[in-house]
């Protein structure tokens, strides 16, 4: 690739900093990346020291979106669980469309249809189909729940109480998760695949386990006696807006909890299984929870102890 991708929340965010991760792994492959920011700080200035350009631009504005787009060959697309996706959708498909793009990595989530359980995820449908319409090769990655969601939210707990605190049911719900990275991995496979067919879904899941598993395994690797307490969607959300999270985040996290609660996931259930994907296109098996777990232990230890 001669010209530059875009790679947009390239900063990195509240939920798993793909954009940082796909930033860094293309310009480690000698990719040249233009760095979509909201805020030049020593995150953006990271980057720049890694060879990215950094452009500083507003999803939401359409002449920030139109400048950043120009003259670039691909583009990753992650937009923050907050309000405006819609807007930032259409705006970033006229932008990618007038600039002759021809590839576009959108990141969804693993549910995305008219009827998924979450207003989120209902909203990721009609952003693919904006995508699709305006013809600039946009494919999806429809990832389940970060490894790094649940570390940070495990975090916000484990220092007074040495509990994971959550509205997630008893020990046997399963949940489907992945790393952020291998996501990542993945986006980078698409943008510099030779041949893509537009309109490709991913499903990408690096784990099915069950709450007694993940709290075991935080226990194992911090040496520590861990335990979950089950709280009520209210006192979560109550916790999650005094932790300066947004309405439209709590929105979406709350009706994704009563979601997993419900839906009784069997681990050997097709469906939820390991995505091969991670794999064939990221290059690499999927992160285990537990790597995943002991890469963060000096980190959740310090927070814990």
């Amino acid at each position: 690739m001669t010209k530059p991708v875009l790679v947009t929340s390239a900063a990195g965010g509240r939920q798993g900093k793909t954009g940082r991760h796909v930033s860094e792994m293309l310009l480690k492959r000698g990719v040249a990346v233009r760095a979509f920011v909201r805020t030049v700080d020593e995150r953006a200035d990271r980057l720049r020291a890694l060879g990215a350009e950094i452009f500083q631009g507003d999803f939401l504005d359409i002449r920030s979106v139109q400048q950043a787009a120009k003259g670039v060959s691909a583009v990753y697309f992650a937009y923050p669980v907050q309000d405006g996706l819609m807007d930032a959708t259409a705006a970033m498909a006229l932008a990618a469309r007038e600039a002759g793009v021809s590839r576009l990595v959108n990141l969804v989530m693993l549910q995305s249809s008219p009827d998924a359980p979450t207003p989120r995820m209902r909203q990721n449908y009609l952003s693919e189909q904006v995508f699709e319409w305006a013809n600039i090769g946009a494919v999806h990655l429809r990832a389940t729940v970060f490894y790094e969601n649940l570390g940070a939210m495990a975090r916000q707990s484990l220092p007074a109480q040495g509990a994971v605190r959550l509205p997630w049911g008893g020990e046997n719900t399963v949940l489907p998760m992945v790393s952020a990275e291998d996501v990542a991995r993945v986006a980078v496979g698409l943008l510099m695949s030779p041949e893509l067919v537009p309109g490709t879904a991913y499903p990408l899941i690096g784990a099915t386990i069950s709450l007694k598993e993940i709290i075991a395994t935080f226990g194992r690797v911090l040496a520590k006696d861990i335990r979950y307490e089950e709280i009520s969607d209210e006192q979560w959300k109550a916790f999650a807006a005094s932790r300066g999270y947004n309405e439209h985040a709590i929105a979406h996290l709350s009706s994704l909890w009563k979601a997993l609660r419900s839906a009784a996931i069997n681990p050997g259930d097709a469906r939820y299984g390991i995505s091969e994907t991670i794999e064939r296109i990221g290059g690499a098996k999927p992160k285990p929870f537990e790597a995943f777990v002991r890469e963060g232990q000096d980190e959740f230890l310090a927070k814990a102890s």
